[in-house]
């Protein structure tokens, strides 16, 4: 029997030694990098702006949540209700999507950041970096002060920059697709890999723990 749990750990501990290998690699780049600045957010300016509630008009009825943000020129309303979400300007009139040049100004303004090129994206695609936003978005390709590529996703009708993604997001995203073994959407963290693996890594502790005590059990 002692032989048995000596091969079972040995043969299981190199089965699983790569992802353990992986989980340990990316469980160290997660502590060493800090995920605010994964998200980009040292490169966001504070904004502040005074809105008077008595200038609104419209009908605000059913209202299940209910925000204003400011959008290059105006303030723009954004209303979800049972219809859906809705974007508005001060009059209740529904407004138009930036243009390309108010999708820089928008990034502009509202970071540190030099914008380049701007992209409309309107198709969802596994493991993108805008996953999980709404569509359509503005990609405003930008520069930070080193000259290194920045993506920049913007709502097109809102103006609200909903991503910043740099290299250090792109390698973070890497490795949590290694880390959960989801690696096309890595988002599912409840995926029949990852549960085989952990079950597998238990059993390999666990009977490493076994041996190092010398558990004698008789056959």
């Amino acid at each position: 029997m002692k032989l048995s749990i000596r091969n079972i750990h040995k043969y299981l501990s190199f089965f699983i030694s790569l992802q353990l290998l992986l989980w340990t690699v990316s469980g160290i780049y997660f502590s060493f990098n800090k995920i605010e600045l994964v998200r980009g957010e040292q490169y966001r300016l504070p904004s502040s702006f005074s809105l008077n509630l008595d200038q609104l008009k419209g009908n605000f009825e059913n209202i299940s949540n209910f925000d204003v943000v400011n959008r290059v020129d105006q303030q723009i309303l954004i209303i979800s209700d049972p219809s859906g979400r809705k974007y508005l300007d001060s009059n209740g009139s529904p407004v138009s999507m930036l243009t390309v040049e108010q999708a820089k100004l928008t990034v502009k303004e509202n970071s540190i950041l030099n914008p380049i090129d701007v992209f409309l994206i309107d198709q969802d695609r596994n493991g993108s970096e805008y996953r999980g936003r709404e569509l359509p978005l503005y990609q405003v390709l930008s520069l930070n002060k080193d000259q290194k590529s920045i993506n920049v996703y913007v709502n097109p009708y809102s103006g609200k920059i909903v991503a910043i993604r740099s290299m250090q997001w792109k390698i973070w995203d890497l490795m949590w697709g290694f880390h959960i073994m989801d690696w096309q959407t890595r988002d599912n963290i409840n995926n029949f890999l990852l549960k085989v693996f952990s079950i597998l890594a238990l059993i390999s502790s666990v009977s490493g723990v076994l041996l190092f005590f010398r558990f004698r059990i008789n056959p």
